[in-house]
């Protein structure tokens, strides 16, 4: 953190951007200001935010004008007696929120709250929306509604921005997040992939597609040698139409295009994101994964060749496509078969350019094949993540008829998220309440989005009713009781606290099954109905390993599940059910992190004072939660925590998360891709699933956050 010389006196006529500034001064004491942005949140609303708010003289008023007018859903409301409406909104003004930070309000009312049409004045406080998005999701229910309010005004559960933006509105885009979507090897495929793509961002989410089975350039067309164009023309297309799909200028569309490493076009898959490549086959806005298997480590630790194999022959000759074929298991026998075409690149040279194009770019995205297919409790394989690399779910290959009809609806994915504050959900009081109203929320937002314009997506949802809960301020909490990131009582608490989740979003999926008599597509054949995920649990004993994280969980009153426990949920999800394919995912939280006042995501912080550029307003200046003159030393920084602290951190939450974690690893700028190879090989080894970005101090201004994923940042 940078902080620049003493301030001066006599602050008191500055508007809220001067005294937000003054995050970045010393007082004369040489001590950090953090009342003078307390003032500028005050500030804010007396010169600002009151002056441009449309008065209504009561509730009926109100609600009555926003529904004529457009603004406001009227079915929403008509599943409520108004006197319960009117008491919700009561409630939450009773609780009395304000906003900690600047930042935190000038998010909320330059994203979030509802505007007129000319979007020059506010309809809505923040209370208006906690309630507008309570009423949407409990869909009826008083005692969801209430609840709802509840865990979202206290900061303890909050929506993902998709679903904060737009719940109750008339006038709105999807609920959802983002989408992940698979290509075949045929034109039909690709074609129809591309119109849903553009359908899909159109309506505000962002897009992954996975390239894997597309046949390489030069592969034959109908028995024509040299016929095929490869993935990059796919790429180019893709880019083009995310381009197009601006989302009515308020931003570009995002994707993002997965690739297996043993797919014969993937080193020129990596070129398109140098810096010096050809604008022929650069990619600028499309973002890049790699799908790596665990034999691709193996050839590199014994310096061995490292073959790629033809998708068109993989399909040919094992009748189904090559993103459904463990290469790992199959090496070895696809070497030795003449039937498939393939070349060969030496292992290490692969990972050695990976580390390059990511010194220079952050990219690619990695997927560590065999470790999330071993973590996988569904039946089927996962080939892909989204992106931002925190989705990892079960899709079905679609097939076209020539008019692009579907010859079989397959299944692809939707991401419907929100995370939990670690800090106000263990001091909740009801930590298992938190989580269940948490599920049930989400359960809402996957029940009442269907995707209609890309059917494959509406049939995946409909079926897994898969959600993603994750998780943030992880840092802030740790930091708020004098723990430091990484250490053992850090990492320590993040397993237990994870286990602990886990535990109850399980439950609360189960209840849902039982209240409904309904689980997902496929329960039968998973390990939660044979009960063999819950081995792990049943098996041994979860404890604290520190004195000091089993005295953080009795202070909070939150009950660590015992043996017993699991064995009674794996009884009751045998024989009821689960609702949800998939509960929990950890998506890096951007601009909600700053309404709710918390920590990215559960990485480490950036910059004590964060520094972001925020449109026409220019610099605004963050203060890490919790952080006050008397605990810095708890606030170090991600460069100077470096990698390894972070892979244990994940490590220890990965182990129960069905889904992922978007892993963001951050370097200093003496880095070399040597320390990237090593931070990969120690993540592969720890069981990390996949990794997001890789960060460069050097990459982006001291203390500025870089821009990272549009869609699931939440």
């Amino acid at each position: 953190m940078t902080l620049n010389k003493p301030a001066k006196s006599g602050d008191t006529a500055l508007d809220y951007h001067a005294l937000n500034a003054m995050l970045n001064l010393y007082d004369e004491a040489g001590r950090i200001q953090f009342d003078k942005d307390r003032l500028a949140a005050r500030q804010y609303f007396l010169q600002h935010v009151n002056q441009n708010t449309v008065f209504f003289h009561n509730l009926r008023e109100k609600l009555d004008y926003l529904v004529s007018e457009g603004y406001y859903e009227q079915e929403v409301l008509d599943q409520y007696a108004f006197n319960f409406v009117r008491d919700l909104f009561d409630e939450a003004y009773a609780k009395k929120f304000r906003f900690p930070t600047f930042l935190g309000a000038f998010k909320y009312y330059t994203s979030y709250t509802l505007k007129t049409f000319d979007g020059k004045r506010y309809l809505e406080r923040y209370e208006d929306r906690v309630c507008m998005v309570a009423l949407t999701l409990a869909r009826g229910s008083e005692a969801l509604a209430r609840d709802l309010m509840a865990e979202i005004i206290a900061g303890r559960f909050q929506p993902a921005t998709p679903t904060f933006l737009n719940a109750g509105k008339k006038q709105r885009g999807e609920l959802v997040s983002c989408f992940l979507l698979r290509i075949e090897d045929n034109m039909e495929s690709i074609g129809r992939s591309i119109n849903s793509a553009l359908q899909l961002s159109k309506r505000g989410g962002g897009v992954a597609l996975s390239l894997t089975n597309i046949r390489e350039a030069g592969a034959p067309i109908k028995q024509i040698e040299n016929q095929s164009s490869g993935v990059i023309p796919v790429m180019k297309l893709l880019e083009d139409s995310f381009s197009y799909a601006n989302q009515l200028g308020a931003r570009q569309g995002a994707g993002a295009v997965y690739l297996h490493a043993h797919h014969p076009d993937i080193m020129r898959f990596l070129d398109t994101k140098r810096e010096n490549a050809d604008e022929k086959i650069r990619i600028k806005t499309l973002s890049l994964g790699v799908v790596i298997p665990d034999i691709t480590f193996e050839l590199a630790k014994n310096n061995e060749d490292m073959y790629l194999f033809s998708p068109y022959d993989v399909e040919r000759i094992y009748g189904v496509p090559l993103s459904e074929i463990s290469v790992t298991e199959k090496y070895r026998e696809m070497v030795d078969d003449p039937r498939i075409t393939k070349k060969k690149i030496k292992a290490r040279e692969f990972f050695q350019v990976i580390a390059e194009i990511q010194f220079e770019s952050g990219y690619p995205y990695i997927m560590f094949e065999d470790t999330v297919n071993r973590a996988n409790p569904i039946a089927g394989r996962i080939s892909m993540s989204n992106l931002c690399s925190e989705i990892l779910q079960v899709s079905e290959e679609s097939r076209f008829n020539e008019d692009l009809s579907y010859e079989h609806l397959g299944k692809d994915i939707s991401c419907n998220l929100g995370s939990l504050n670690i800090a106000n959900a263990m001091d909740s009081g009801d930590f298992g309440k938190t989580i269940d109203t948490a599920i049930r929320a989400l359960t809402a937002v996957s029940d009442m989005s269907h995707i209609g314009s890309v059917p494959s997506v509406a049939r995946g949802n409909s079926e897994s009713h898969a959600i993603g809960l994750g998780q943030m301020n992880l840092h802030g909490y740790l930091a708020r009781e004098r723990i430091f990131y990484g250490s053992e009582e850090g990492v320590d608490f993040t397993n237990m606290y994870f286990y602990t989740v886990t535990f109850h979003a399980l439950s609360a999926s189960n209840r849902i099954a039982a209240e409904r008599g309904e689980s997902f597509s496929g329960f039968e054949n998973s390990k939660y109905a044979s009960g063999e995920y819950f081995d792990k649990y049943i098996g041994q004993d979860w404890v604290p390993a520190t004195e000091r994280v089993t005295e953080l969980f009795e202070k909070a009153g939150v009950a660590l599940p015992t043996r017993e426990d699991w064995l009674a949920l794996k009884t009751r999800v045998m024989e009821t059910g689960l609702y949800n394919q998939n509960l929990q995912a950890v998506p890096p939280t951007g601009s909600i992190s700053y309404i709710n006042h918390s920590t990215s995501s559960i990485h480490p912080i950036v910059s004590k004072i964060e520094i972001r550029k925020e449109g026409k307003i220019g610099r605004v200046y963050y203060p890490a939660p919790y952080l006050s003159n008397d605990n810095l030393d708890y606030y170090q920084d991600a460069y100077e925590i470096g990698p390894q602290k972070i892979i244990d951190t994940y490590a220890a939450a990965t182990q129960h998360v069905d889904q992922g974690l978007s892993l963001t690893l951050f370097f200093r700028d003496t880095a070399t891709t040597r320390d990237i190879n090593r931070a990969q090989i120690h993540a592969w080894k720890k069981g990390i699933k996949t990794i997001y970005y890789i960060r460069l101090r050097q990459m982006a201004l001291e203390g500025t956050q870089v821009q990272g994923c549009v869609s699931c940042t939440l």
